[in-house]
């Protein structure tokens, strides 16, 4: 198994060129994860924030924009100096039991980000085509076979298709813009940082949540690892600055879009005595009550094209994480499908049980819970930026390390203030049912901080060295005098499919005739599923003379040979015969079939390959 983070395009950009061409060649990651600070959940809470307090906010943005280009540079750093994603590195720097609830708080966070795209995409769909909410969320299901195609089709193409959806998003605005016409003069004063509590506190909360998402320092740290270059001192410190002006570039582009968001909210709502406008969909009547049909259009164009290309970089970031901690990796469409049920069910059942109007507040929760996680995801980031001895030269500064150090305490800081606000509200609203709060919210709040804490002191006593953090998988093996391998007994996958020849050829070759050989035949009929070993149709006559031709073939060349039928799905059948004839060694044939045609036809050898524990040899 590769090591390498999203091994799939890992140093699939190559950057080995000249002028311009070298500087266009490391574009692209950043806009991928720019995408994460302009999706639907910033909508909500910037329409929040606007309606509610009119441009008093902005200074919460531009803070939240500043420190997302610090900690998405930092992310970036790491991917680059030392080849490991946050995630990785994460689960090298800390046991395995502080891992696994790491883990599961970043999972949380990426379903907390899914929610908000779907709720997104499906309120976009059902104001710019009428669908309902509902149906939306059902459409939104179906994005996974888009995803498929573009991991198919290379990062380069990926980072198209978003870099267009952002495009999209940023043209829509800067209509929006002229559209409304805000009074500048009233803008820049929201530049003026303002105290803070109570609404405007929770939603100051929720932008930060929304702005700087900790899934997407966990992408970043793996997308600059698609670029190819030179690993040498001179390769990574023109690999960090090319990042660094790509992290700029796009997340300034994000800030303009969230700014535009905020101010339309604003000038549109605040200034005509809007005050409570937190649903997109209300948004976008008055849009039109006040500004005509063009205005809501444009509004659901970008909303939908931020809803698509954000649940791409989600998917992705969450691939990254189930890697990184555990080690463990699925297929890409499974990936995308428990990611998307993980935030459809939610949705669902909001809508059934809530109706349609709760949406706005279940996106604004959502970005609460991602800004709850960033402090376990920017804690560690600093800390392994901050590492001389595993980042050498390339160790972040002093002054660097203070402003990191500070946007992490403002980010714990607030976060802790509005957890204990909001446990304060449910115990004085609970009533009777206080003691359940007692029972279970208070020790989990307090179990997530102490975890924080230990994130925070483990790397300043922790005597890890360098041997256990930077070899994912080991060392090499020592090597002694290599015999050849006996078998006594080899199974042979036939499928008749023309491969046949170069298969059994490939088994003889291995067992000679001190060998047994199992010929294995799976049965896929509709009959062989329903009916199982009872299956007596034709296609099961032609496949057992076939096996028996082959068969006597053998033994006529000396050759031990039996045969073996199983009926249904391939996978579960071939480990069955394997494990009940003690095989030793299998052999299979591939049908050079991937992507979407893997979800249709399925992969057998994956799925055998993770079944048994012998040898399996793939002839192709």
């Amino acid at each position: 198994m590769k090591s390498e983070s999203l091994s799939e395009v890992h140093s699939s950009v190559n950057t080995n060129k000249k002028g311009w061409r070298k500087i266009l060649a490391f574009l692209g990651p950043a806009y991928l994860v720019s995408v994460g600070y302009m999706d639907p959940g910033n909508w909500a809470t910037d329409i929040a924030g606007g309606s509610q307090f009119g441009y008093k906010l902005i200074w919460v943005l531009l803070m939240s924009n500043l420190i997302a280009v610090l900690l998405q540079s930092l992310s970036a750093r790491l991917g680059i100096v030392r080849g490991l994603d946050l995630a990785q590195a994460s689960k090298y720097a800390y046991p395995k039991w502080a891992n696994i609830p790491l883990y599961i708080l970043a999972e949380i966070a990426i379903a907390a980000c899914d929610l908000a795209e779907i709720v997104g995409m499906a309120i976009g769909l059902n104001l710019l085509f009428g669908f309902p909410l509902i149906w939306g969320i059902a459409i939104t299901a179906l994005d996974t076979i888009l995803l498929l195609f573009l991991l198919d089709k290379g990062m380069r193409v990926m980072e198209i298709f978003i870099i267009s959806m952002v495009s999209i998003i940023g043209f829509s605005f800067l209509v929006e813009m002229f559209i409304v016409s805000p009074v500048y003069s009233d803008v820049i004063t929201g530049f003026v940082p303002s105290n803070l509590s109570g609404d405007a506190l929770y939603i100051a909360i929720g932008i930060i949540g929304a702005t700087v998402m900790p899934h997407n320092l966990y992408l970043h740290s793996s997308l600059v690892q698609t670029r190819k270059f030179d690993k040498t001192s001179e390769g990574m410190k023109n690999a960090i600055r090319f990042n660094f002006f790509d992290t700029v570039i796009a997340l300034n582009l994000a800030f303009f879009v969230n700014a535009a968001i905020l101010i339309l909210a604003a000038a549109a709502f605040y200034v005509n005595g809007y005050y409570h406008i937190a649903e997109i969909q209300d948004a976008s009547k008055l849009l039109f009550n006040l500004f005509g049909k063009a205005a809501p259009m444009f509004f659901a164009i970008a909303l939908i094209a931020a809803g698509q290309s954000s649940t791409i970089t989600g998917t992705l970031a969450g691939q990254i994480i189930m890697e990184g901690h555990l080690n463990l990796r699925i297929r890409p469409w499974l990936r995308r499908l428990i990611t998307r049920l993980l935030a459809i069910v939610p949705a669902m059942f909001t809508i059934l049980y809530f109706g349609d109007e709760a949406l706005g507040s279940l996106l604004i929760l959502s970005q609460v819970v991602l800004s709850l996680q960033l402090g376990f995801a920017v804690i560690p980031l600093i800390h392994f930026n901050s590492d001389k001895k595993l980042m050498k030269e390339f160790a972040i500064k002093t002054w660097v390390k203070v402003l990191a150090w500070l946007s992490a305490a403002i980010i714990v800081y607030l976060n802790i203030h509005l957890v204990i606000d909001e446990i304060s509200g449910w115990i004085g609203s609970a009533g009777e049912n206080k003691i359940w709060i007692y029972l279970f919210v208070i020790p989990l709040a307090l179990a997530c901080f102490a975890l924080l804490v230990y994130v925070f002191v483990h790397p300043f006593i922790s005597k890890t060295g360098e041997k256990d953090i930077t070899i994912p998988h080991g060392q090499a093996l020592n090597l002694e005098v290599i015999e050849k391998m006996s078998y006594k007994n080899i199974g042979i996958a036939i499928d008749f499919t023309g491969n046949d020849q170069e298969i059994i050829r490939s088994a003889l070759n291995q067992g000679g005739k001190q060998s047994q050989y199992i010929f294995i035949h799976i049965v896929e009929s509709a009959a062989a599923r329903y009916l199982g070993k009872h299956t007596d149709d034709h296609e099961t006559q032609l496949d057992k003379d076939s096996l028996l031709k082959y068969q006597e073939t053998l033994i006529n060349l000396g050759y031990q040979v039996k045969i073996e039928i199983g009926f249904g799905n391939p996978s579960n059948e071939i480990s069955r015969i394997a494990k009940a004839n003690e095989i030793d060694l299998l052999i299979m044939g591939v049908h050079g079939h991937k992507g979407i045609k893997d979800l249709i036809f399925g992969s057998t050898v994956d799925n055998v390959r993770h079944r048994l524990k012998v040898p399996l040899l793939v002839v192709a």
